[in-house]
């Protein structure tokens, strides 16, 4: 009996109901396994339909048409055997499953056990959970097929599957299987988060040393609907060591890997590619792919970013250069137009973004020369177009209207809000109307700290469809920034990154400074990450972080954040929508749902 298998995994680039291009995907990560010999294929969790259909998997068709294209994707598979994934509806209740064909013929379909609930996670309200160890036979056009706990037989092999969040809870469904098996499969949908693909890899490595066995892991790759960002890991670990590892966050359709294994012997040809390990060079491949996927899939022909010459907007004109120049390199750039959708002009990544990104500096008497200097020569130096006009006339006429109708002059001492928004709201505008003529996506430049305490303005450096460092801190953007300058060589950063974060929406001669109006960034980050990620109260957070701070200066700055924090809901509300980095965020559609209208934390923070 052969022993001796070449096994692949292919993660895919996939978008919701996009059946062309999900079967076409599909199609030629199959057709490309053939070629490279390999005998069993494991492809991504739900990867006909897409994972984030969200809730037209409620629907009936939706099922009905995933199981329409699986019929066809049988008809590829002669002499190869695949797993693919897709929502099964059975008696009125969804399954995500994974169907196992082999040589043209279904053998059947493994339905996932646990439900993935938490964080960005909402499987419950779409899918029903399988009962452990129960197999029933389905009738599928006239034909019968094993349906749930299964194992399968595949040419003397004894093949488990687990999807996703199965091998992540205790329980495993392979922990209860009457017999030992030589190959898990595991399909999955695993969102990037900063560190989780260290934890994912010993995951796969013990898993495949727990079970004595030979483990796959696949995953989707890609911003497939627009929040979660997928990083295309494959895994392929056998009996406790790694054997298998392809690239991650890559910006082809699909990328394929293969292990050949020897199932007697337990020897194999390894097969691992070098990955990323920081988080600040992840968030640069991580943005810079979501950005490029969600500016084709949007059907956008580029970006509009109101370039202040501070931290936010620059670090996003740059996630966008860096996209280009990773685009180009590993597509080149015939692929990139068809990717794209339209042709480009030039060859280099200076031209190119220049088509791609428009950015504007929108001045007003509290503007300084510095940010200016720091937006021109950083657009500059990224190829941007770049455009500067002045608003002052048009805070004017807004002020002096108002003015007439409450009968008097505004001034800072009594209408400090008031003055500084109207500057930032009569921004948005005018760079919305180059969004519509360019019919490029506007960015908004929120981050998560501003999200966390309303320090923003609505109408305003909020305006955009995407928001797309939302879900990281300023304290990280600011060190980020430095790594893009002296890692990746970023060099038109060096003036932003002399300078001291402000808004600049007050006079010069009041200073104004982000940290003066909040808190220093890094305390905002530790309430945060105690409050929100961990769910604590104000004196539990207090009690957390006492030791690193002055007590009086921690109190002061606890209250101040659970007071924005209550009063600003609304704001997180109506965010444009923003990727997900880290291992949480504040979006109240994705990861954290806090009500609009509350108590405030009264009660809990007199305590203090």
């Amino acid at each position: 009996m052969n022993t001796r298998f070449k096994l692949a995994g292919s993660c895919l680039n996939q978008t919701p109901i996009d059946w062309a291009n999900n079967l076409g995907n599909i199609e030629r990560a199959i057709h490309r396994a053939k070629e490279e010999g390999a005998a069993i294929l494991c492809l991504p969790e739900l990867c006909i339909t897409g994972y984030g259909c969200e809730d037209l998997f409620l629907s009936k068709w939706l099922p009905e048409t995933a199981l329409e294209k699986l019929l066809q994707i049988v008809t590829l598979t002669s002499g190869i055997a695949v797993a693919v994934g897709l929502p099964y509806r059975l008696n009125g209740k969804n399954y995500n499953t994974t169907c196992f064909i082999s040589n043209g013929e279904i053998k059947g379909f493994y339905a996932k056990q646990k439900l993935a609930n938490d964080g960005v996670h909402y499987e419950p309200r779409w899918f029903t959970a399988w009962e452990a160890n129960k197999v029933i036979m389905l009738e599928m056009n006239g034909q019968k097929y094993p349906f749930g706990h299964i194992t399968v037989e595949e040419q003397g092999l004894t093949i488990g599957f687990e999807i996703c969040e199965d091998a992540w809870q205790t329980n495993r469904p392979c922990e209860l299987l009457s017999k030992s098996v030589d190959l898990i499969l595991n399909p999955s949908a695993s969102h990037f988060a900063f560190h989780k693909a260290d934890f994912r890899e010993s995951l796969v490595i013990d898993s495949s040393e727990k079970f004595n066995c030979v483990y796959l892991y696949c995953n989707l790759l890609g911003n497939e609907a627009g929040r979660m960002i997928y990083d295309g890991d494959v895994l392929i670990a056998q009996k406790g060591t790694l054997i298998g590892r392809n690239h991650r966050l890559w910006f082809h359709d699909f990328k394929l890997l293969t292990v050949e294994v020897d199932f007697d012997t337990d020897e194999a040809i390894p097969n691992i590619k070098p990955t990323y390990s920081d988080p600040k060079e992840e968030f640069a491949h991580a943005a810079g792919l979501a950005l490029f996927d969600y500016c084709r899939k949007s059907r956008s022909r580029g970006f509009v970013l109101s370039l202040s010459g501070g931290a936010d907007s620059s670090t996003i004109a740059t996630l966008i250069a860096f996209a280009v120049k990773t685009a180009l390199q590993q597509l080149g750039k015939a692929t990139l137009e068809q990717k794209l959708g339209f042709q480009l002009a030039g060859e280099s990544v200076e031209e190119i973004t220049k088509q791609l990104l428009t950015t504007a500096y929108q001045a007003t008497k509290n503007s300084s020369k510095d940010t200016f200097n720091a937006a021109k020569n950083l657009a500059e130096s990224l190829g941007a177009t770049f455009h500067d006009w002045p608003l002052d006339k048009v805070v004017n006429l807004y002020s002096s209207s108002i003015e007439s109708a409450v009968g008097r002059k505004l001034n800072w001492e009594q209408d400090d809000i008031t003055l500084q928004n109207i500057q930032a709201r009569s921004r948005s505008p005018v760079i919305w109307m180059l969004a519509n003529l360019e019919n490029k996506l506007l960015l908004a430049t929120s981050n998560r700290s501003e999200g966390d305490v309303g320090y923003t303005t609505m109408d305003g450096d909020t305006s955009g469809g995407l928001s797309p460092i939302a879900g990281v801190s300023k304290y990280f953007i600011l060190q980020w920034l430095k790594y893009a300058q002296e890692e990746l060589g970023f060099d038109g950063l060096k003036a932003v990154n002399r300078l001291t974060p402000t808004a600049e929406l007050r006079p010069p001669d009041r200073h104004q400074t982000d940290e003066e109006d909040l808190m220093p960034y890094e305390v905002l980050l530790n309430i945060e990450r105690e409050a929100i990620l961990k769910g604590k109260s104000p004196c539990q957070v207090f009690n957390s972080l006492k030791e690193k701070y002055d007590e009086e200066f921690l109190k002061s700055g606890i209250k101040k954040f659970y007071r924005l924090w209550t009063q600003h809901q609304w704001k997180r509300e109506r965010y444009a929508p923003g990727f997900h980095f880290d291992d949480f965020n504040v979006d109240p559609r994705s990861w954290y749902r806090f009500p609009i209208l509350s108590g405030g934390y009264s009660e809990e923070l007199s305590k203090l």
